[in-house]
């Protein structure tokens, strides 16, 4: 990833203009390809009196190829007011946050949706922290502005300011919100003020050339909008340049005026290049591709040679495949050659490599991206060697439940990656899981994954069906309930519980045999402690809760789970440890009295 961030020092600039493109010829390291990509340039400069009291911080970051087109570029800029004592912590931690939390968002969100929440959240974190400092606050204005495709999405709290220059005209984009106090004039709405904020939307169509200008409150009285455009337009090739004349041209005016010479901040970007218009449906990454024909061990596909089948149903194929020009093994999934005109079922195979893409686990199995141009619609994963959880525990049938429950920990740290991205996969069961030669689990198969949100996508229960229920899906799926995270909490436990004991958590009921909600009433949790004796009271009744036929009864989040899991793991029951103690307590006092009882006969 591209990030370029500057806390100048007085008088301090970059030494060249940054120019900033994504697109597929990124990383031979050219600049430009025609219709392809979103391409922009930069300059910044920074002044004030005082480095250590410095207020602002500004930032341009523009992703790579695969994040470019989910989330877009963005320009950013904060400030702080001068009698603040954090204002340097302020203004540069709401830039470093938001940068950092805006593109971990879920792709499938949309830019208005993602910056909000990632705003909204900051706001609350900000003020919460400001309440605990004897000094200052993390009060900052902030301006944000999100560059995707055809469109730019401005964001702003407080009182810094953006502008456009098209063409001879210079138009302020954002607003001025400002509260006089006492002769002195804060921002209102600022980031931090308050525990809810407003925040300032608008989304603004771009035009190749179009320069935004992002700066700060202190300039005001100093340029007038003709002085921007003539001070801009006099060699707008360095935009750096630029921002010099405008600082060198606000510092002479703030001292012709006796004004103090204020910390002056610039930052200026330019649309160089914008993308053909493209529907928002991911479909045309790689809708137009072929479906692979059916492939045996030494076929070979866009320089993939297959190994191994490993797997044939109705939906996929599933190829063990070795690259010839790298020699790396990788799993080759494609769509099963009879679904080459079911499009809602090709739809969904397209989606299944934007979700496994945007998880970063160890625990979760990862896309690669192939070494040569494809062909053919399929994607790569990791190659993992190693067996399934059903035939590991087959394997360690003396495993202690230690381990057991070092292993469920690992599978919910999976399942945890999945719900920050709001994703659910639905079919979370022992042959889903590998196991590696080195005993680390690793959640696969995601054919039944959904996007929470992702719209245009048929509803979860809807992609679950077809593929089939197992005994460890949640009754909601069978009855046509609401699906969502609890649905996942309860495929983990079932699997933790079968992991644990050998045995299914409900002795008669599958998904599949339901038919009303009046059949969960009928159901009966088996104890956990009646297969595994091992296992405490607490633990069980843990498993009882996240295992609830009702959904709303389980735990709202999956991190409250995961939490009494690992605070609940004590292998000794505890009323076993009592009667352990008893018995040192009573051997003790035997062993007392027949010391005294051997002295009372030495004595005598």
């Amino acid at each position: 990833m591209y990030h370029r961030r500057l806390s100048m020092k007085p008088g301090q600039r970059a030494g060249r203009s940054g120019r900033l493109g994504v697109n597929p010829e990124e990383s031979l390291g050219r600049h430009k390809v025609a219709h392809a990509q979103l391409l922009i340039s930069y300059g910044q400069a920074y002044v004030a009196p005082d480095p250590r009291q410095q207020r602002s911080s500004m930032s341009v970051q523009v992703p790579e190829t695969s994040l470019m087109h989910a989330k877009g570029g963005c320009a950013m800029i904060s400030d702080s007011i001068s009698r603040n004592a954090m204002a340097k912590q302020s203004g540069d931690l709401s830039v470093r946050a938001f940068l950092a939390d805006y593109f971990a968002t879920p792709d499938h969100w949309s830019v208005k949706k993602s910056a909000t929440r990632v705003l909204s959240a900051l706001n609350g974190w900000c003020y919460s922290q400001s309440r605990h400092l004897q000094a200052g606050s993390l009060v900052a204005s902030v301006s944000a502005m999100v560059f995707r495709r055809q469109h730019a999405h401005l964001f702003h709290m407080g009182d810094t300011l953006v502008f456009r220059l098209r063409g001879a005209e210079f138009e302020q984009l954002s607003c001025d919100h400002i509260t006089d106090l006492g002769g002195y004039r804060y921002p209102s709405r600022a980031l931090g003020l308050d525990n809810s904020v407003d925040i300032d939307y608008t989304s603004i169509p771009l035009k190749q050339g179009d320069i935004f200008l992002f700066t700060t409150r202190a300039v005001r009285g100093t340029l007038l909008p003709s002085d921007y455009v003539r001070l801009i337009r006099q060699d707008a090739s360095d935009l750096h340049a630029a921002c010099d004349r405008l600082v060198a041209e606000a510092t002479t005016r703030a001292q012709q005026r006796g004004y103090a010479v204020d910390q002056f901040c610039f930052q200026l970007v330019r649309i160089d290049e914008l993308p053909e218009a493209q529907s928002s449906d991911p479909a045309p990454l790689y809708g137009e591709l072929p479906i692979p024909p059916e492939l045996t061990p030494g076929d070979c596909l866009d320089g993939l040679e297959v190994i191994e089948v490993l797997s044939r149903t109705a939906q996929s194929r599933v190829y063990r495949v070795r690259d010839q020009q790298t020699h790396a093994e990788r799993v080759m999934k494609a769509p099963s050659p009879e679904l080459s005109l079911r499009n809602a079922y090709l739809e969904h195979f397209l989606l299944q490599q934007r979700v496994v893409e945007r998880i970063r686990s160890p625990f979760v199995v990862s896309v690669v991206e192939p070494s040569r141009a494809r062909h053919y619609l399929y994607y790569l994963l990791s190659s993992l060697r190693g067996e399934t959880l059903r035939q590991w525990a087959g394997r360690h049938p003396r495993a202690t439940l230690a381990q057991r429950l070092e292993m469920a920990g690992q599978l919910g740290k999976a399942v945890q990656a999945l719900h920050h991205r709001e994703v659910l996969h639905q079919q979370i069961n022992p042959d889903n899981i590998m196991v590696d030669e080195h005993g680390k689990l690793v959640l696969t198969n995601f054919s039944a994954c959904h996007l929470r949100d992702a719209n245009g996508h048929r509803q979860s229960g809807e992609i679950l069906r077809p593929i089939g229920f197992t005994p460890h899906t949640a009754p909601e799926y069978a009855l046509g309930d609401v699906i969502g995270h609890r649905s996942d909490q309860y495929g983990f436990a079932s699997t933790v519980y079968w992991l644990l004991t050998g045995q299914l958590p409900y002795s008669r009921m599958t998904p599949d045999q339901l038919r009303s909600h009046t059949d969960l009433e009928a159901l009966s949790y088996r104890s956990a402690r009646s297969a595994n004796p091992q296992i405490t009271p607490v633990l069980d009744d843990i498993l009882r809760r996240a295992l609830d036929p009702q959904r709303a009864l389980r735990f709202r989040r999956m991190s409250e789970l995961l939490h009494a899991l690992r605070k609940r793991q004590d292998i000794t029951p505890p009323d076993a440890a009592r009667r352990a103690d008893a018995r040192r307590f009573w051997q003790g006092v035997a062993g007392i009295l027949l010391l005294l009882l051997v002295l009372s006969w030495v004595l005598r």
